[in-house]
Order: C-alpha cells, then structure tokens, then sequence
C-alpha cells in the first residue's frame, strides 16, 4: 500500500464497497455522487486510470466502468476494511446454532458449515482430516443461484465440478500461505477463466489429531467485514469444544 496516497486508497476504498453492493463496474461519476470526496470527476477518473496501472483496477470491455482485481480486494481485507464487532445477539445465534451438536464431529462441522452458508449467502464447505481420509461437509448450493455471477452456468459448473474434487479443494486451502487466521483467494488465481467472478474465504487450523478446514465459496463480493469476524468466533468456538474433549471425533 505504500504506493498509494490517501486520497488513492479513499478512491479505491469506494470503488471496492461500491462494487460489493452493485456487481457493476463503477465510473467516477458514481465515486463522485455517492462518496463526497472533495474533489473533481476528473481528478478521481485520472486517479482510477492510475490504480488501473498500479494493478488494483481491471477497465470494463462494456462500459467505462472499472472493478477490482484480486490484488486489490486482499488490500481491501487484510488493510483497508474495518471488522465488525459482533453483537452479543450475533455470538449467542451462532453458538446456538451448533451447540446440539457438539458431541459429534459431523453433526458439528455440518452445523457450522450451515450456519455460514446462511449468514454469508453463499455456499459453506469444511474438510477434516483424520488419519489421511478427509471428509467433506457442504451446505448452501442454493445461496450461488441468488448471485448474479453464478446466472452463467459455465461458471455454476465449475464450482460444482470443484466441490466434488477434493484434490482440488485441498490445492485451494494450500493456497495463500500466511500468518493470517482467515485466507482469501480468488478464482483469477487458480487459472481457470470460468472461475474469475468468485470468491473463496477459509481458515484452516488444528487441534488434538484433527487437521480441519472451513470455509465460504461465493461471489467474491462477500460482505468481508462480518463475514471475516464471524468465521473467526466460529474457529474459536470450535477449538473450544475439541479441546474440552466435548465431541467424539
């Protein structure tokens, strides 16, 4: 980021959150109208043009709009966006959500999984490993037909052929390496065209002999800043549980 001014990372900010709410490419003239940022449609049309350069902005073939590129979305989680607090109401919900099931594996990373499939709108997907044999839990397919990327069936095959590979989910949780607790990659990384327009948001993590996996696949305009601290109560509570010895796994 240090190669941004303020006013740049205001611009990109607002080109990024206008993006998440419309799935539209954004023009200046809607920065302009909306965000109030005290300068001209041409200063933040000739800022964009310099973002799109820096590699933060892709220009829309169909209008003079521009979106983000996945360079410019991981700026936007890992520096730019501010978490929401969750409310105690939030942590009670999900806690009870899954607190039936806390005595057995399945039943509890299912239930997990079927929360965040319904708070994100998308689909919820974990993998646990136990002594080498990784077991798949899924819920949400319904929540891709909502998002306007997934009205492409070219797309909606993809992420179905996707989620029946579990060689290929494990590539995509190997993916992104880093000292985060959650992880973002996006489908322009993993070189398959028809996967551009999503989004992939996981944490993986262990405890006792369980290697698990959790995460969200969606449109990669997830609403990040609950999603990211919601994701993270649940890893939480679900190391809890485990170490408590709480569920037979």
């Amino acid at each position: 980021m240090i190669d941004l001014t303020p006013r740049q990372i205001h611009i990109l900010r607002a080109v990024i959150e206008e993006y998440i709410t419309t799935a539209e490419p954004v023009g200046s003239e809607t920065i302009d109208r909306k965000y109030n940022l005290g300068v001209s449609p041409a200063t933040i049309r000739n800022e964009m043009v310099y973002l799109t350069k820096q590699g933060y902005l892709n220009k829309s073939h169909s209008s003079a709009g521009r979106s983000p590129t996945p360079l410019a979305m991981k700026l936007y989680v890992n520096e730019l966006m501010k978490e929401k607090e969750l409310s105690v109401a939030d942590e009670v919900s999900a806690k009870e959500k899954v607190w039936d099931a806390r005595k057995e594996l399945d039943s509890l990373l299912y239930q997990v999984v079927k929360s965040l499939a319904e708070r994100s709108h998308a689909l919820g997907i974990a993998m646990a490993e136990r002594s080498d044999h990784p077991r798949l839990y899924h819920s949400g397919y319904s929540n891709l037909l909502q998002m306007p990327e997934f009205y492409d069936i070219n797309v909606m095959r993809q992420v179905l052929s996707m989620i029946e590979e579990i060689r290929v989910l494990e590539e995509i949780f190997d993916q992104g390496a880093t000292e985060s607790v959650i992880r973002v990659v996006y489908g322009e990384e993993l070189g398959n065209r028809y996967l551009a327009p999503i989004g992939v948001i996981f944490m993986n993590f262990d405890v006792r002999d369980l290697h698990c996996r959790i995460g969200v696949i969606g449109s990669h305009r997830f609403d990040y800043p609950y999603i990211i601290p919601m994701m993270k109560y649940y890893r939480a509570l679900i190391n809890d549980i485990l170490e408590k010895n709480e569920v037979e796994i």
